[in-house]
């Protein structure tokens, strides 16, 4: 039979890192989803894991302390850099809206509460279709399960301060930042090509007026252009996932001295 008074402990602690996954992980953060059912899945998820391994027996006292302000840390910061990866897409979007002449009608973004490119709000709904569709989100759960295995409960602090983990952070900014220009480019590349062409008709035609024909056919090419690359778009996502999970496993190994 379990002590619960005994095992206590660990299960909060367990619980904590399960609540600052699910505040910071893609498509489980958003606002859209109630937060009964955050709280919900955060117990139910401890609740699991916490039959699933091992647990040293601890006691509450001044490192215990220490502990829970590390298990969330692990949560947040594994989460966050998940999202940050995702987040290319609404950056990818913001320089296709600057070349389409979007970008002066932002949007409200329903998931995460703040202002989005539109371009890049229709592509992250695209991209997060393509996440449930592939079950995408059950390697976010699997990483979030298997987080025991690099990351001890017991273990008492992060090595932030290393020179792998912080280049292991610029690393996958950087990584967002060109999968971001990969999206983007066959679109603003050819948004550049009709500016050029622009340009051309100006100075050979100077009694065509450039800037009222040039925003709708901007708008025109750049939604043909967008109709166009939805196929090897998918391709990005999927390699964006790919590299998703891969930020999320390193890091965790670099956070359990492991990398």
């Amino acid at each position: 039979m379990i002590d619960l008074l005994e095992w206590f402990p660990a299960f909060l602690l367990v619980l904590v890192r399960m609540s600052a996954f699910v505040i910071t992980l893609p498509l489980f953060s958003y606002q859209n989803v109630p937060a009964l059912y955050k709280v919900g899945f955060s117990f139910f998820m401890a609740w699991i894991i916490f039959f699933a391994y091992e647990w040293p027996v601890l006691e509450i006292d001044h490192t215990y302390f220490l502990l829970i302000l590390k298990e969330a840390m692990v949560g947040l910061t594994v989460g966050f850099a998940a999202s940050l990866i995702l987040y290319a897409i609404q950056v990818a979007g913001g320089f296709i809206d600057i070349k389409m002449g979007f970008m002066i009608a932002n949007v409200i973004d329903p998931q995460t509460g703040a202002q989005s490119p539109m371009t890049g709000g229709y592509l992250y709904t695209f991209a997060l279709l393509f996440l449930l569709a592939t079950n995408a989100h059950h390697l976010l759960i699997d990483g979030v399960f298997y987080s025991y295995q690099f990351v001890p409960l017991d273990q008492l602090f992060l090595p932030f301060g290393e020179e792998a983990v912080v280049m292991h952070v610029i690393t996958s900014m950087n990584t967002m930042f060109m999968i971001a220009f990969q999206m983007a480019m066959p679109i603003v590349g050819s948004l550049f090509l009709v500016d050029v062409a622009l340009g051309m008709v100006s100075r050979t035609v100077p009694q065509v007026n450039v800037f009222v024909v040039g925003l709708p056919l901007k708008i025109i090419a750049g939604f043909i252009m967008l109709f166009l690359v939805m196929g090897p778009f998918f391709v990005v996502v999927g390699y964006l996932v790919e590299s998703m999970t891969v930020t999320m496993r390193t890091l965790l190994e670099l956070y359990g001295g492991l990398g």
